[in-house]
């Protein structure tokens, strides 16, 4: 496994047929990287992820953020996942737009009008055209994670009792231009994060306690394990802690595809994942049962997952 910046970095640029000898070795190399560092780089083939697009992505991020405040707010929504958000105290170099169901046909269509009412057809379809590379790469890592781990059976229940989230983010230049924490500490909420970064200042912490920079690739996209896939698996996948830290004078851009299970849907552990040396870790509860602990302690982000999962215990 090649591994770049502490990191593995996967090469998915040739075609992927599944059950060949191709395919199963990439599942194991996934499974290792999930197990073992809880996030990775993969190679995308050009055809899938073209520069132009993510050069387009980029320049469609700047003239969003670029929006009057009082036009951004329009798409601002009571919970902290969705919607506009940004310019809080203690985070004064974030701002971020959450636009779910982002799979269905109109939902760019509609985030777009909203905040360009003549239109924005570029941006939205550039949108359009990433959200969907990033949920079809999101469906192929989940797949190999149900396989590697021998519940390939489960694979399509998972799927459709989960749903996606495309969040655009800005960080801001830190005004002393001395480091200052673009977005604190914490691990996703949900089952696979699939991200794209244009400049440094993501870090992960790995196992051992060290902070690791996580350099953007070129042709790449990075992948994070998220709490729901670590109760799914019975504690058998690591979800990495992670931060951004600003420096220099740019602003720095990012986005991603975050999939996670939908408010009804009943997070556990397949029975195939519990055994003697696997005992069963957490109890079964909906990614309601989540939400409602999550945004209460919003501010304790650090640690609010294990604490969730300390109350979830069998």
């Amino acid at each position: 496994m090649d591994v770049k910046s502490g990191i593995p970095c996967l090469d998915f640029s040739k075609t992927l047929e599944e059950g060949n000898e191709g395919w199963v070795n990439l599942c194991v190399k996934v499974r290792e990287a999930c197990e073992q560092y809880g996030c990775f780089h993969v190679i995308m083939a050009n055809n899938k992820l073209p520069r132009k697009l993510c050069d387009d992505m980029s320049m469609g991020l700047k003239d969003l953020f670029d929006l009057p405040h009082e036009t951004k707010q329009k798409n601002s929504h009571p919970d902290f996942y969705y919607g506009y958000q940004g310019k809080y105290e203690a985070l004064p170099l974030y701002e971020t737009f959450g636009i779910p169901n982002v799979s269905a046909p109109d939902a760019t269509q509609a985030f777009t009008d909203l905040l360009w009412p003549n239109g924005n057809s570029h941006f939205c379809q550039t949108l359009t055209c990433m959200s969907k590379t990033m949920v079809e790469l999101e469906h192929i890592i989940r797949k190999m994670v149900f396989e590697s781990f021998g519940v390939g059976k489960y694979y399509d229940s998972s799927i459709e009792e989960s749903q996606n989230i495309m969040r655009v983010m800005k960080y801001e230049a830190p005004p002393s231009k001395e480091p200052a924490i673009g977005l604190h500490t914490h691990t996703d909420i949900g089952i696979l994060t699939v991200l794209h970064q244009d400049l440094p200042g993501l870090e992960v912490l790995s196992k051992e306690g060290s902070w690791l920079e996580v350099v953007p690739q070129e042709g790449a996209l990075t992948i994070f394990v998220g709490e729901a896939l670590r109760a799914w698996s019975n504690g058998r996948v690591y979800a990495a802690k992670h931060r951004v830290m600003m420096s220099g004078e740019k602003d720095r851009y990012s986005y991603g595809l975050f999939a996670s299970p939908k408010e009804e849907a009943v997070i556990q552990a397949p029975r195939e994942l519990v055994d003697k040396e696997h005992r069963l870790l957490f109890r079964p509860f909906t990614h309601a049962d989540f939400i409602r602990f999550y945004f209460p302690n919003i501010h304790d982000l650090d640690g609010v997952f294990d604490k969730f999962f300390r109350e979830a215990l069998v």
